[in-house]
């Protein structure tokens, strides 16, 4: 009742102050407004009456308090920005020569992205007030909005020579500086911010961006803290905070950073989207899952947020609405929507031109090409070529453990190799093997990127390979800046980077065929065999492992899979079923990346009629143990879209046959490209009804079975797949191929190596 009441004396007052302002009795409209205000506080017709008024009145401050503490109060509900655009322009109709209101209502004009009008209304205020601060200000950070940088930092020094202690106006300056790659000019500015205010605790945060941007994680920190320390409540702080906790691998206490800032801002998804990351990092697939989920309630149009719900969906083998989400990432990417990252995608697209448009939409979104720092006059000649290899995983990882035989047996004589390492020394044996193989290994991991390129240009080097791309720890930005002469892309991600800073993608005649190269940006070296380096040092244990131990039945055909769960798709999955139930007793031994992947896919074999107890699932162990468990399988069966790469060469290293089913896409045709370097033609397939067929065929005929083992015991060591110094001289001629181009003044061009 009171609430009512309260509303009558508004209307009252209200309805006395216009009489009053029509009749030009401005004081007695003035107390009526106000009174009306104290009733009815925030209403926006009393405020734009009130505003009306003081300007008429002359009464410009009081004018310009009302405005700030009645009309911003309005200003963060996007809904009502239009109608403050109105009402400003209503106050100003009453005088127009009042610069403050020109400042705000270009402020609410950038609330509605509106940039020209609103750099119209800060000219007009600075038109009709010169000596504004604030007017250089805000027309510099909608200069920033509009990546007008340069011109942003005359707006900034302007409002600085105006107020030489405006300490915003040194923090944005900061945020430019920081656009344009000039980072200690920005720290210094931000620190200028922080010593004039110390409380500000933006200037705190942006510091902590930068430092940041400088791979100075602790440094970083320590700025959010204070940040926090000052605004406990700051939840962008947390979300900062638990980016640099998370490239420190403090993957747990990001998370809780983010949990925190989330609690503040319950609708933040950037702060969703990056706990997303740090859970999947932590293998926790589900409530990954579940902050990827959140993302797209809060925003579906999130930047590639799609892609990122179906590989979480993947991981866990969750294949509710698995097609229509696929679909609908398909038709978003022929859109040119920023949908689906490329490593994801591809353990659910089959079609080089879609993976073609998506790698190069992901690309120019995240690392587009820069410009070049780099004097474009002829390299001096070396000695030997130099090669750099950037890579993100030097250690006990599947990259590595292909690579290193390669590193091993470069001629040394010819080349010079420098390993690039963006990652960190786990202190593993096959470490130890990459520190002597190289000439020389950096640490890069905790330098910028322009620290990166201004080394590759200092250390001369000819041919820099990009191990990673859209895999792993890697430093894309790094080759965007164009450092070497001859940029390649090889191993890390089977698939095109899609951008014209990568001259080569390393591959072969079945991984792509003459007839997809227009789907690559880069030229194509094709080797005469498998594009795929082995090691044929690896390793195998001595130990013989019981079928019992291994949890497997003694008797009975053992089908394998020790692909990732993510490559499992709800088509592979149908076909492993359909054998199984025409192979009698024959069980599936797949690997155990995540409990609830296992309880998901016996969930699904219970659905399509299978006993559950018939997938037995192996925990990860050490490489020559897991290599030496292949030899309790009969088969091993591969997975599409996605085949197996290393786990295709772990099974045919131990002796272990691998079927195949040949798609279209690079990353489906890997295991193809090893089979036919081994000589194994037999088992590729082209069909899904031809893989099942020969999969029930084997498993019912083991003397079928033991003639193709042989055949593969025979080829292991005299065929190319595993013979390293044949595949080290093939990929040396390449490179020097592609130096002598080079050298020649020749664009880059597709390179046929023969055997």
């Amino acid at each position: 009742m009171q609430d009512l009441q309260s509303l009558e004396q508004a209307k009252s007052f209200f309805i006395s102050g216009l009489e009053k302002l029509n009749s030009n009795n401005l004081s007695g409209a003035e107390i009526d407004f106000e009174s009306s205000l104290r009733f009815a506080p925030n209403r926006l017709s009393i405020i734009i009456n009130l505003s009306i008024v003081l300007i008429k009145a002359n009464k410009l401050k009081k004018a310009e308090k009302i405005i700030h503490e009645g009309l911003v109060f309005h200003a963060k509900n996007k809904d009502l920005l239009l109608s403050l655009v109105e009402i400003y322009k209503r106050i100003i109709s009453f005088n127009k020569n009042y610069a403050e209101v020109y400042v705000n209502l270009g402020n609410v004009y950038r609330e509605l992205n509106m940039y020209e009008e609103s750099l119209m209304a800060y000219n007009n205020a600075i038109k009709f007030k010169p000596n504004l601060a604030e007017s250089y200000l805000n027309r510099g950070n909608v200069l920033q909005d509009l990546k007008k940088f340069q011109e942003a930092l005359g707006n900034y020094d302007k409002a600085i020579a105006i107020k030489p202690d405006y300490a915003e106006a040194y923090s944005n300056k900061g945020i430019a500086l920081k656009k344009l790659s000039i980072y200690e000019e920005s720290i210094e500015n931000h620190t200028k911010a922080i010593e004039l205010n110390p409380n500000y605790a933006e200037a705190y945060v942006n510091r902590g961006v930068i430092l940041c941007e400088l791979n100075l994680f602790e440094q970083a920190i320590i700025n959010y803290e204070k940040a926090i320390a000052l605004n406990s409540d700051y939840a962008e702080a947390y979300y900062y905070l638990g980016i640099a906790l998370k490239e420190l691998k403090r993957l747990e206490d990001a998370v809780a950073s983010y949990d925190r800032a989330i609690e503040i801002k319950p609708d933040y998804a950037e702060a969703y989207f990056a706990r997303g990351n740090a859970l999947r990092e932590l293998k926790l697939f589900d409530e990954a899952l579940a902050s990827y989920e959140m993302v797209f309630i809060l925003n579906p149009n999130y930047p590639f947020i799609k892609g990122e719900i179906i590989h979480a969906m993947m991981f866990v083998n969750k294949w509710d609405s698995h097609d229509a989400l696929i679909d609908s990432i398909n038709q978003d990417v022929t859109e040119n929507k920023l949908s689906a990252s490329p490593f994801g995608y591809q353990g659910v697209c089959n079609a080089p031109v879609l993976l073609y448009k998506a790698a190069k939409i992901f690309s120019f979104s995240k690392f587009p090409p820069q410009k070049n720092l780099i004097n474009k006059a002829k390299r001096v000649v070396n000695e030997k070529i130099k090669i750099a290899y950037l890579c993100g995983e030097f250690r006990n990882q599947a990259t590595s453990l292909l690579m290193i035989n390669l590193w091993e047996n470069h001629d040394k004589n010819k080349f010079e190799i420098i390993g690039l390492d963006n990652g960190y020394d786990d202190k593993s044996k096959i470490r130890e093997r990459i520190e002597k193989a190289f000439d020389k290994l950096i640490d890069i991991s905790k330098m910028n990127d322009l620290k990166i390129v201004e080394f590759i240009n200092e250390e001369n080097i000819d041919i820099l390979v990009n191990l990673n791309c859209f895999f792993g720890l890697a430093r894309n930005i790094v080759f965007s800046y164009k450092p070497a002469p001859v940029q390649v892309n090889y191993l890390g991600f089977p698939g095109t980077l899609g951008v014209n800073y990568l001259d080569y993608i390393i591959a072969d005649k079945t991984v792509i065929p003459k007839k997809y190269q227009e789907y690559y940006s880069e030229k194509i070296v094709y080797l005469p065999n498998s594009y795929q380096v082995n090691d044929r040092q690896r390793v195998i244990s001595n130990k013989v492992f019981t079928k019992e131990e291994l949890g497997l039945p003694n008797d009975g055909f053992i089908f394998c899979c020790f692909n990732n769960n993510y490559k499992i798709t709800p088509n592979t999955f149908d076909g492993w079923v359909r054998i199984l139930k025409a192979v009698e007793g024959s069980v599936l031994w797949l690997l155990e990346d995540n409990a609830t992947a296992g309880i998901n896919l016996r969930k699904e074999a219970q659905n399509r009629g299978i006993d559950p107890n018939r997938l037995v699932f192996a925990k990860r162990m050490k490489l020559p143990e897991h290599l030496a468990r292949h030899r309790v399988a009969d088969l091993f069966l591969d997975t599409l879209p996605y085949n197996a790469h290393t786990t295709a060469s772990d099974a045919l290293w131990a002796g272990l046959p691998v079927l195949t089913c040949m798609g279209e896409s690079f990353a489906s045709r890997v295991a193809a490209s090893l089979l036919n370097a081994i000589e194994l033609p037999e088992l590729i397939t082209t069909t899904q009804a031809e893989y099942e067929a020969k999969a029930i065929e084997l498993g019912n005929n083991p003397a079928k079975l033991k003639a193709i083992k042989d055949k593969l015991e025979r080829n292991r060591l005299t065929t190319a797949l595993f013979d390293t110094p044949r595949f080290t001289k093939h990929i040396e001629a390449a490179f020097t191929q592609m130096y002598e181009r080079y050298q020649a003044d020749l664009p880059p061009d597709h390179i046929y190596i023969e055997a």
